[in-house]
This record gives structure tokens, sequence and C-alpha cells, in this order.
């Protein structure tokens, strides 16, 4: 798509009918992206850590879109617990998911644990979103033009995984951490999509990214010097989060996006911009790296896709 013919939140077509499921939809790109997918007629599950923020936004959302169809309910992709019993509830009350945004994220942190006693960052930004995936196969399956958009970030061609010190037991530095998890996200992205082709799934699996979007993981997660640079020094430089939401916004809407796709900014640097296919590192595209990250998260979150491997 070029410049001139700049995709917007405009284009997103009628989503009567239509389910979708935006993890970390309480703020930043995912309250955008819930609010843009409810302003064309999707029913929205707002999956929040935080319920009494999803409710401001679900309000929100009404009082400028009366009508909207939006569900609140708690997931903290912290805990595999939670997980579980979010996927549980939503069995319960719907028979299909047409589209799941792994859109949450933390970022740079201070080490800290999991739930289950993994390094924070790799278990809410990959494990949990592995196991939800996992856990709502089937209702994606049943769902129509079934999706799973997992957002990434540019970061990941600066990320590899620690096999040997996955959760930073060792040596740990909040950047670097980041950046496995952003990897492992488009790892999973990769290798998820590989599976569903060899077992003639109807779900495709998207990446996107932001670009630099002024959101709050750049102030709520990092302190020190990773605070200020991102969430001081460079704030001006960054796009507003109506314009970072609008990759994974197409990845989630858009009739000519293919399965393994990663979409990002066609700006320089892929900063900022308007929605573009763009280049994954190599790294993440290798199906031995995908086979072996993809092991060790069914073995950490118990959770067995029943796929078959490329």
């Amino acid at each position: 798509m070029t410049t001139e013919q700049r995709w917007t939140a405009e284009h997103i077509p009628d989503l009567s009918g239509r389910i979708f499921v935006v993890t970390g939809a309480s703020s930043g790109l995912g309250r955008v992206t819930a609010q843009a997918l409810a302003g064309r007629g999707g029913r929205v599950v707002l999956a929040v850590r935080d319920e009494e923020k999803g409710r401001r936004v679900a309000a929100e959302t009404t009082a400028r879109q009366p009508g909207a169809a939006l569900e609140v309910r708690r997931l903290d992709l912290a805990d595999l617990d939670s997980v579980r019993r979010f996927a549980d509830a939503l069995h319960a009350d719907h028979p299909q998911v047409d589209v799941l945004v792994n859109n949450a994220g933390v970022m740079a942190p201070p080490r800290s644990l999991s739930a289950q006693g993994h390094e924070l960052q790799f278990a809410a930004n990959h494990l949990g979103h592995f196991a939800l995936t996992g856990l709502l196969l089937d209702l994606l399956t049943a769902g129509t033009d079934p999706r799973v958009v997992t957002v990434t970030s540019a970061n990941h061609r600066l990320g590899r995984l620690h096999f040997d010190d996955i959760d930073g037991e060792r040596r740990y530095a909040p950047m670097r951490f980041y950046n496995q998890s952003k990897f492992a996200n488009a790892v999973f992205g990769c290798e998820f999509q590989r599976r569903l082709t060899a077992a003639g799934s109807p779900v495709r699996s998207l990446l996107a990214h932001p670009g630099y979007a002024a959101t709050n993981l750049q102030t709520s997660g990092p302190v020190g010097l990773v605070k200020v640079l991102f969430g001081r020094v460079l704030t001006p430089f960054a796009q507003p989060a109506e314009r970072g939401a609008l990759p994974q916004l197409y990845a989630a809407t858009a009739q000519d996006v293919e399965g393994g796709a990663f979409l990002g900014p066609d700006g320089p640097a892929e900063l900022r911009g308007g929605p573009t296919r763009v280049r994954l590192s190599r790294a993440a595209t290798d199906p031995e790296t995908g086979r072996r990250l993809w092991d060790l998260s069914e073995q950490l979150t118990g959770v067995a896709y029943g796929l078959p491997a490329a």
C-alpha cells in the first residue's frame, strides 16, 4: 500500500456479528484497538488485569458510540491460572471467537517473577499469550475468518532466546529481556502459522508492531535511564496511540492480509506511518528456533495445541 493510499481506521469493514478479544484493552494500543473494532460493529471482549480501568474504557466507549457491544473480563497474563479461568469463562459464554489480538505487554521492569516463577516479561508478553491462544484455539477454529494477531516490536530484531537462562537468573538486564520477549512473540507468530498450515486450519497467525507510539508502556514498567529515555526524552518523536494501533487493526480486519504477514509502519525506520508489510528478522523465521520455543512453551504452560509440527 503506497503512502498516498495509506490505510486508516476508516477503512475497517463492517464487523457486525463478529467477536474480538483484545488483551490489554484498558489503555494504550489495546484501548484504541478495542474502541475502533467496537465502532465498526464488532463485539469486543476487553481482557484486562484491572477491571475498574476496563469498565471506564467501556463506559467511555459507549458514551461516544451508543450501542457498542463491550464485555470487560479480568485477565492477568502473568498468572497462568488467571489465563485458564478467563478461557473457561469465555467458553461458557461464547460458541466462537473470530479474532484474538494478543496486545498486552510489559516493558523493561526490574527483574521480578510471575505467579508460576518465570521472568515477568517472558511470562506476560509470551507465555501468557501462548497459553491463551492455545486455550481459545477451538473457539477460533469455529470463528468466521479467524485470526490471531500477536503484537511484537521492531526490537525483536535485537533479541534472541536465552534458552540457557530463560528467566534471567544469572544475567538479567531489563531491555535485554524485553527484547527476548518480543523476539519470542515473533518466533511464536511464525511457528504458529507453520503449524496451522500443516493442519489445514482456517485460523491465520499474523504479527504487527506499532513503531514508536506514545503509550504508558514506556512509563509504567521501565525504571532509571530506560524510563527517562523512552518516557520523556524521545516522546516528542512518538506517534499517537491512534496511529500506532493501525498495523494491528489492519492485521485484524483487512481482507487482503495473508497468514504469516508482519505489519508495521511505513515511515523511516518503521517508527511511524501507515500500516504496510515489513520484514521479520531471519532468526525469527528459523523453524528450529520455532520448534524449540514451542516445545518449551508447551512444557512451561501445560497447554498443548494438538497441532502437528511443520
